[in-house]
């Protein structure tokens, strides 16, 4: 039953984007590129083969089979020095003897109080503030997450629900899948494959507005959208996952990743075709008998033209640095993210808590 219920979501989702006028964007849902888990972001994103916990809905479903009892992630993030607020909270759980897993993750990324001047210029023609309101642009993603083990091999994958919401303007719902496995090569050693939108993700967006707004729109040379279908296409990420024990005691462990991120059309990375974009990045961990932990990466590597001469690119990356404390059934992890761009208020306060009933 479950085989052909998974077959005929694959069916719906194939037909969809071939009968509808949809666009295959290159940065749509970028929201659910950003990360979730402080752990994750201090690393720069490095997390196919080594995540293991409920963040694992995210990063790979497969590391969902890590989980030993019940889990609970919460996140609250300040996104471009507070600008965006990115939220999320998530539940996972064994199921079936340990040997399958299941959980569920709600997202949200948010910009409140934008202005909305649409209205600001009353019936006479002159400016009235007190017609100036304010509205809100929100992402909401809902994953449903299933995992199993078989002997060294994970595999799992993830059904997401996709709303996204303009104030009252405009709105969208999508759905998707993701698929992820998980193999480990020996007890040191792991890779990790997943693949985000497995069928390309449509977003069927719908757009309101009042007579005076569009003629508003219509005088101020603005097109006036109408409903349309927005595809999001597949991303394959791979990755490996060494980690070792050091020290006489073996109190002192050190993990070391690197992820490629594969996107099927042309994005600004550091390896980027006609066919294919590539987008390495690499994080690693040091930890203190399981008590603290120090992570760094790096990622978004990517090349541009130089200011003061045009005819040169220049490569950037965006660095990353982050702590992690134990204190039994709770974890908290936090991230800084650029934080080389402290200056210029390109960063990120990432904070998350786990919690371990296990533990």
């Amino acid at each position: 039953m479950m085989k052909k219920v998974v077959f005929f979501l694959l069916f719906l989702l194939s037909i969809s984007s071939q009968l509808t006028y949809g666009q295959l964007r290159s940065y749509s849902n970028e929201f659910l590129a950003l990360g979730i888990g402080a752990r994750g972001l201090a690393m720069g994103n490095v997390q196919s083969a080594t995540v293991g916990d409920v963040t694992a809905a995210y990063w790979n479903p497969a590391g969902l089979n890590n989980v030993e009892d019940l889990q609970i992630g919460i996140q609250h993030a300040e996104w471009f020095a507070g600008i965006g607020k990115y939220d999320y909270v998530g539940l996972a759980a064994p199921i079936g003897y340990g040997e399958r897993a299941i959980g569920i993750s709600i997202i949200r990324f948010g910009v409140d109080d934008i202005p909305n001047t649409l209205n600001i210029i009353d019936p006479t023609g002159n400016v009235d503030y007190d017609r100036l309101t304010t509205f809100s642009a929100a992402d909401y993603a809902v994953l449903l997450s299933y995992a199993q083990e078989i002997k060294n091999l994970r595999v799992g994958g993830n059904v997401k629900i996709i709303h996204r919401k303009v104030g009252g303007f405009a709105n969208s719902w999508g759905f998707g899948l993701d698929l992820g496995a998980q193999y480990d090569v020996s007890d040191n050693f792991t890779l990790g494959a997943t693949v985000r939108d497995l069928t390309t993700t449509p977003n069927l967006w719908s757009f309101s507005f009042t007579e005076e707004e569009k003629e508003i729109l219509e005088s101020t040379d603005n097109i006036i959208p109408s409903s349309s279908v927005e595809l999001t296409g597949p991303r394959l990420i791979l990755g490996g996952a060494w980690k070792t024990n050091m020290g006489k005691s073996d109190q002192l462990s050190l993990l070391i990743a690197a992820d490629i991120d594969l996107t099927f059309e042309e994005r600004n990375t550091l390896v980027h075709t006609g066919f294919v974009s590539i987008d390495p990045h690499l994080g690693f961990e040091l930890g203190y008998d399981e008590l603290v932990y120090f992570r760094a990466g790096v990622n978004n590597v990517q090349r541009f033209l130089d200011d003061n001469d045009p005819t040169k690119e220049v490569l950037s990356l965006q660095p990353n640095v982050g702590l992690g404390l134990n204190f039994g059934i709770f974890t908290v992890d936090y991230a800084l993210t650029g934080f080389s761009n402290l200056g210029s208020g390109l960063y990120s306060n990432v904070v998350s808590l786990k919690l371990d009933f296990k533990k």
